[in-house]
């Protein structure tokens, strides 16, 4: 018996009973979609992340106080980096003073930029009736907008002359702008923050949402102009600092934590009283944490794989009583035991590979979709494999199934009832 006959007699015996051969695809199609769904959803959830990161500048350090006597970002090289393990030092504030220190090229020649940050802790801005609660206001340099990669759609951004004039300047994010605007071009009219007048220079391009955050629901201003009305001239939320470039962001984070370690007289083993957060050692981590999360939810949808295989077993085996006779009558008029074990291995193989074909299918269509806020990116290693692990699991488990049709002596399986 060939192989175009063996095919022919499992396809025949899979047709006997199409409502049990397709419940049994239906298992398999429903692990291999899981598989391939669920990693598309990680991998997804990744991209979305990276992009969010790399929104922010691979070459970006960012530097913020630290209320616990903790240090740097991990990983960056000097005191500012790390997990530190000396005494607590007492807080101190990030200054003004700071920053034009770090923007000094003798002593941080890999910064390219330095942008000190003040945030107004809650604003409201008004237009005629319209009225919104800014999300972040940003008091700042104009090197923060390169620094950050924030691009302006409209308008124009505010310049050094509108640093040092201390101008009541403003770009907005595209989430302000609608709220307050509507369908009107922002740019040229005047809002009031807090009560304080503010002419719109500029409208940011939409950058969407990151976690529970709408980053486009800001507000940019010159420094001095937001600490004259707003916040006062205290200390510092942060300062954003721009390396040369991106194989510069490891030396530019060494640089800075040298200059602040002698500014703040942090010497020996006491910890910094400052953090810096590196962009691109961040984007790293992630990485790896994305990654993880993708093969566990891999791992979970492979169980339904198994299921669908202990199925396929279920069904073969009862297939096999089903047709004891009959295949006590085919060895008895001379099919060899390779025929019988090649027709139920095709039988449970083609089970698997339908249902596997169609799991691709199902999943393909899912991919389209967002799914709890993501958009899916199919990766066509997980297809590969998932399709490769269905056939596989068609084999394996039928195998002990198609043994024991093989197996049956004739006059065994000719006196079965």
């Amino acid at each position: 018996m060939n192989r175009l006959e063996i095919l022919r007699f499992a396809l025949r015996g899979l047709l006997a009973n199409k409502m049990r051969s397709a419940l049994t695809t239906l298992g398999i199609l429903i692990g291999v979609a899981a598989v391939i769904l669920l990693v598309a959803v990680g991998e997804g959830s990744s991209q979305s992340i990276q992009k969010n990161i790399q929104r922010l500048g691979a070459n970006t350090l960012t530097i913020s106080p630290s209320f616990t006597g903790g240090g740097g970002g991990r990983g960056g090289p000097g005191g500012g980096g790390g997990q530190n393990t000396g005494p607590r030092t007492q807080a101190r504030q990030l200054t003004l003073a700071d920053a034009e220190a770090l923007a000094d090229r003798a002593a941080a020649p890999s910064v390219a930029s330095v942008s000190p940050v003040v945030t107004a802790g809650s604003a409201t801005a008004t237009y005629e009736a319209a009225s919104h609660g800014i999300g972040q206001l940003v008091g700042t340099y104009p090197s923060y907008f390169e620094a950050m990669n924030r691009q302006v759609a409209r308008g124009t951004y505010f310049f050094n002359d509108d640093v040092l004039a201390a101008r009541k300047v403003m770009v907005l994010g595209t989430t302000v702008a609608e709220e307050l605007f509507g369908d009107l071009d922002p740019v040229g009219r005047q809002v009031s923050v807090s009560g304080v007048p503010f002419t719109v220079v500029g409208v940011l391009k939409e950058s969407g949402s990151t976690g529970m955050q709408d980053a486009d629901d800001v507000a940019l201003a010159p420094l001095p102009a937001v600490q004259q009305s707003l916040t006062g001239f205290g200390s510092l939320g942060s300062i954003v600092v721009r390396a040369t470039g991106a194989s510069a962001t490891a030396t530019a984070q060494a640089e800075v934590t040298a200059v602040l370690n002698q500014r703040h007289g942090i010497t020996g083993t006491a910890a910094a009283d400052y953090r810096i957060l590196n962009q691109a050692t961040l984007q790293e981590t992630v990485s790896e944490a994305t990654g993880t999360f993708t093969v566990l939810l891999a791992a979970v949808a492979a169980i339904s794989l198994l299921v669908g295989g202990i199925g396929i077993t279920n069904i073969m085996l009862v297939t096999v009583t089903e047709r004891t006779r009959e295949i006590g009558i085919r060895k008895a008029i001379g099919a060899p035991r390779g025929a019988i074990l090649g027709q139920f291995l095709m039988e449970a193989t083609l089970l698997s590979l339908v249902g596997g074909l169609s799991g691709v299918l199902v999943a393909f269509a899912g991919t389209r979709f967002t799914i709890a806020g993501i958009e899916p990116v199919l990766v066509p290693s997980s297809v590969a494999l998932a399709l490769g692990v269905s056939v596989g699991i068609g084999l394996f488990f039928g195998g002990y199934p198609a043994n024991r049709a093989a197996k049956l002596r004739p006059i065994q399986a000719l006196r079965h009832e």
